[in-house]
């Protein structure tokens, strides 16, 4: 037995000794925290077409010597635990059998965007971030994040790619779903109830590692737009806000985060060089970890560093503000600004390249994987934290008492707006849009015209624009206003029979006209048709309060400045409003 395979050792002897035995091949492999999908059996992917992932399982595990991974997709739980257990089978037949850590963006609420967030599928299902938000409550934050932990933990993902926590103050942002709104009062106290929820006091064997996002805050988005694609990479302060758009992430370190992710953004017009975050050294190195004092691994978004496929469409690399840069000197420049892992790529042949040509040392790329190796031995991977058992894996994610608690959530974060004939009683005749109407049968005797109805309920999502590209399309940006002709319908539908409308706000909806016009109207983020019929019906209370305001027009949204919290002219709705039910 090598010493670094001994669990009697103390951590820090066991990492040196790790390192001295690797090639630098096998320490650049460390520096990539890739993607995985797997097959719907619980099989690893040992084909793959190009389309998504350009690497099999195989090649990354035994070929490039990668071991960070995040899985994309939903699957069952028994599945899920095989995979996981058949990745970690592979990587330990490798040479020195460094363990993999498995990631995943959320998995516990309605949103599905392969680029951010997954539908909870067998997890237990809760409102998104900005429901909980609306809620306000930590301790109940801290419930949710020790679900997330232990679900996480039954099939083997041993690192969050959330909690995600810039402010919500550019309304068109797409990205808004995922944080905790425009408070940011309210966001630092909810991430440090969330990070102790995943991490418990210490990082341990029973912890799951919080890697925090978007450094230094990714809501300023020029025109709303997402970074994700060049025509929304400027990130702008004209509100002179850049420094409240950090405080969430001095709670989030305070608690104690493992990891954090710098954002894509380009900053402009502000005393920081205008390149992406992750390639800022005066952000990474100069705030993050000399002025905050941040310790953990910083690891960058997805796909800075080489152009790739996704869904079959070529999408250039995000490296905003240094594309003219060759592939290496991007790496370089990350490496020096003080990343430590490359989120979304694997190409360590070009860290062997820099150490070879002696553009990087091999002390600089050891910096970073001492940090990256030492999170493994904390987590108990290279002891008895490698493997899961399926069994477990399928009683323990979605267990009936966790989700009768996303439920409960869900309820309380409807945030009633105008409340109407709320609460409503009896057997009403009921007309029903985008409401299952088998749900809607257990509270009244449904109709399937308006005019034979007492009373209509109808569920809208915010407003968007389309977007050609398939990628894209999953990010819902642009304008927030209802258009015609579906503003006039559904108007008409408001003045022919009083009507319960629902708005699923994803991000803040214009709808001044649908305000004035439903006999009530409710905000939800993620919520079932049970949980919005017992709330109208009186069966559950809704304690939800709007974590941003709803603006009046586009053309209040388009004067507001995007750093700047709630600063739309008259809005229908302010920040905090919600009225008791």
């Amino acid at each position: 037995m090598h010493p670094y395979q001994d669990a009697s050792r103390p951590v820090a002897e066991r990492v040196e000794d790790l390192l001295a035995r690797m090639t630098l091949e096998e320490k650049a492999g460390q520096l990539f925290h890739s993607m995985l999908m797997m097959n719907a059996d619980g099989t690893p992917v040992t084909e793959t077409d190009g389309s998504m992932l350009p690497f099999t399982t195989p090649e990354l595990v035994e070929g490039r010597h990668l071991s960070h991974f995040n899985l994309l997709g939903t699957y069952g739980a028994r599945e899920m635990a095989l995979w996981h257990n058949a990745v970690q089978e592979m990587a330990a037949n490798t040479r020195l059998g460094i363990p993999v850590s498995l990631s995943t963006d959320p998995r516990h609420a309605f949103t599905d965007n392969v680029g951010a967030s997954f539908n909870a599928g067998a997890f237990s299902a809760w409102p998104e971030a900005l429901g909980l938000a609306a809620i306000g409550d930590p301790e109940l934050v801290f419930h949710f994040a020790d679900t997330v932990r232990r679900e996480y933990l039954a099939v083997g993902f041993r690192t969050a790619l959330h909690p995600q926590i810039d402010l919500a103050t550019e309304p068109r942002w797409a990205r808004q779903t995922g944080t905790f709104g425009s408070d940011a009062k309210l966001t630092g106290e909810l991430v440090q109830a969330y990070v102790r929820g995943l991490q418990g006091e210490e990082l341990g064997p029973d912890s799951v590692a919080a890697m925090v996002k978007h450094f230094p805050g990714g809501g300023p988005q020029k025109d709303g737009e997402d970074p994700h694609f060049p025509h929304g990479k400027e990130q702008i302060y004209p509100g002179g806000m850049r420094d409240h758009h950090l405080e969430p992430f001095k709670a989030a370190i305070a608690a104690g985060c493992s990891q954090m992710m710098p954002y894509y953004g380009q900053p402009i017009g502000t005393d920081w060089e205008e390149v992406g975050f992750g390639f800022n050294k005066g952000v990474v190195t100069g705030l993050l970890r000399e002025e905050l004092g941040f310790t953990g691994i910083v690891c960058t978004d997805w796909g800075l560093l080489t152009d790739s496929v996704i869904f079959g469409e070529p999408h250039e690399a995000r490296a905003w503000g240094v594309e003219h840069l060759s592939v290496a000197e991007r790496t370089a420049k990350s490496l020096e600004a003080g990343s430590d892992q490359f989120g979304g790529e694997q190409c360590p042949e070009v860290i062997v390249e820099l150490v070879g040509s002696g553009r990087i040392s091999e002390a600089r790329i050891d910096e970073s994987v001492r940090r990256l190796l030492r999170e493994k031995f904390v987590l108990g991977l290279f002891d008895g934290r490698r493997y899961v058992d399926p069994d477990e894996a399928a009683e323990t994610v979605g267990r009936a008492d966790f989700k009768a608690a996303g439920a409960a959530a869900q309820r309380r974060s409807l945030t009633v707006l105008t409340d109407g004939p709320l609460p409503l009683s009896g057997r009403p005749k009921l007309y029903v849009e985008n409401v299952d109407a088998a749900v809607a049968a257990a509270y009244g005797d449904v109709v399937t015209t308006p005019a034979e109805a007492d009373l209509a309920v109808l569920r809208l999502r915010t407003p968007y624009e389309e977007r050609p590209n398939r990628f894209e399309s999953f990010f819902h940006s642009g304008s927030l206003a209802f258009e015609e002709p579906e503003l006039a319908r559904i108007l008409s539908l408001l003045g022919t029979v009083p009507t319960v409308v629902c708005v699923n706000l994803e991000r803040p909806a214009v709808l001044p006209e649908i305000a004035e016009n439903a006999a009530a109207l409710i905000a939800d983020y993620g919520a079932s048709d049970e949980a919005l019929l017992d709330v109208a019906f009186g069966r559950a209370k809704a304690e939800g309060r709007l974590p941003f305001e709803l603006p009046r027009s586009m053309a209040a949204v388009a004067a507001a400045r995007p750093d700047v919290p709630n600063d739309t002219v008259d809005p229908v709705f302010p920040h905090g409003h919600g009225l008791p039910l």
